[in-house]
C-alpha cells in the first residue's frame, strides 16, 4: 500500500491578494483608532473614569464643615483648603492600629513579598526553560493548572499547615511555624502571598525567558559558563522589562489584598487595607476622613504603577508578541 503525498500548491496570486487586503485592513483599522473622533471619545472616557477619583481627593483636603455641608464642585467658586483631614486619618486606629502603623504594615508585606516572588519564580522559570530534567513537561502543567485553584480553597490548609503543620499516621512530618502568634511577624504573610503569586509568575516569565534567542544560551555554555553565571549575567538583564512588569502587577495585588492578610497575619501586623475597613464604620458619616483615608491607601500603588509604567507596558507587549 502506498501512500500519496499532495504536495501544497503556492498559489502566488492568492497569496498578494491576502497581504494586500491584510495591509489594507490594519491601515483602516489605524486609521479609525488615531482619528480626532477616536481621540476625542478616549479623552471623554478618561475624563468620565477620572472624576470620581479627582471629586475624592478635593474631599479629602476639604474642611469638615465644607464638605459635611456642600458637594466637592463648590470648592470651584469658594476655595478652601485644609490638611488636617490627613493628620486625622493617619493618628485614627481601625483595629490595633492606627491607619499611620497600619501603612508601614502594608510596606512591610508588600515589598518583601514582590522580592521573593520574583526570585523563586525567575528561578524555576529558567529552570523550565533552560534546564533538561526529567518530568520537565509535567511539572510545568502542574504549576500552570494551580491558577485555576481558587486562593480561599487554599487558606484553611495553610493556615492549618502554618499552625499545627502535618502529621500523618502519627509521624510529624512538618512542625506547625506558629508564626501567627508571633507579634509584629510578617513571615505568614510572606509566605502564603509568595505561594500564590507562583502560578501565574511562573508561567509570564517562562514566557519571556524561554524565548531569549538559543544562540545567546548556547555561546555562553561553549565559554564555560554554567546555569548561575547564564541566570545573572544574561536572562535577568533581558528579562528586565517581564520582571518589571510583574513586579507592578505584584506589589499592587499585594497592597490591595484584604484576604489573605487578615487570615495570617497577626492583629499587630495587619495592613492598611484592613484599619481602613474597621475605621469606616467608627466614622460615621464623616466622610472627609474616608475620603483622606481612601486616598491614603490608593495613593502608593499609583504612585509605583506610574513610576513603572514604562516597564510594565514593555513587558506586556513582549508577551503578546513572542511566541
Amino acid at each position: 500500500m502506498t501512500i500519496e503525498v499532495i504536495e501544497p500548491v503556492v498559489d502566488g496570486r492568492s497569496a498578494r491578494k491576502v497581504a494586500r487586503d491584510t495591509r489594507k485592513y490594519e491601515e483602516m483599522a489605524r486609521r479609525r483608532l488615531s482619528s480626532k473622533g477616536a481621540t476625542i471619545a478616549a479623552l471623554a472616557i478618561a475624563i468620565f473614569w477620572t472624576i470620581p477619583t479627582f471629586g475624592l481627593l478635593v474631599t479629602s483636603f476639604r474642611p469638615a464643615a465644607d464638605a459635611q455641608t456642600t458637594g466637592w464642585w463648590t470648592v470651584f467658586t469658594n476655595p478652601s483648603f485644609t490638611t488636617e483631614n490627613y493628620q486625622l486619618a493617619l493618628t485614627s486606629g481601625g483595629t490595633t492600629l492606627t491607619l499611620g502603623e497600619s501603612f508601614l504594615n502594608s510596606l512591610a508585606i508588600a515589598i518583601p513579598v514582590v522580592f521573593f516572588a520574583l526570585a523563586v519564580a525567575s528561578l524555576m522559570a529558567y529552570a523550565f526553560a533552560w534546564i533538561d530534567f526529567k518530568g520537565k513537561n509535567l511539572l510545568f502543567i502542574a504549576v500552570f493548572a494551580m491558577q485555576i485553584v481558587p486562593i480561599q480553597m487554599a487558606l484553611i490548609p495553610l493556615l492549618s499547615l502554618f499552625s499545627r503543620g502535618l502529621t500523618i499516621n502519627g509521624v510529624q512530618i512538618f512542625p506547625g511555624l506558629e508564626l501567627r502568634d508571633i507579634d509584629h511577624s510578617f513571615a505568614t504573610v510572606w509566605i502564603a502571598h509568595t505561594i500564590f503569586a507562583m502560578p501565574l509568575a511562573v508561567f509570564l516569565l517562562h514566557n519571556f525567558i524561554s524565548e531569549i534567542p538559543s544562540e545567546v544560551i548556547e555561546a555562553a555554555r561553549v565559554d564555560g559558563a554554567g546555569h548561575g553565571q547564564m541566570f545573572f549575567r544574561i536572562v535577568l538583564p533581558l528579562a528586565t522589562p517581564a520582571l518589571a512588569s510583574f513586579a507592578v502587577l505584584e506589589f499592587i495585588w499585594v497592597w490591595n489584598d484584604l484576604l489573605v492578610a487578615t487570615i495570617f497575619a497577626p492583629p499587630t501586623s495587619l495592613p492598611m487595607t484592613q484599619s481602613l475597613a474597621g475605621l469606616s464604620g467608627t466614622w460615621g458619616n464623616q466622610w472627609y476622613l474616608q475620603a483622606a483615608g481612601t486616598f491614603l491607601t490608593i495613593i502608593t500603588p499609583l504612585i509605583v504603577f506610574f513610576a513603572l509604567q514604562r516597564f510594565f507596558v514593555r513587558g506586556l507587549m513582549a508577551g503578546a508578541t513572542k511566541g
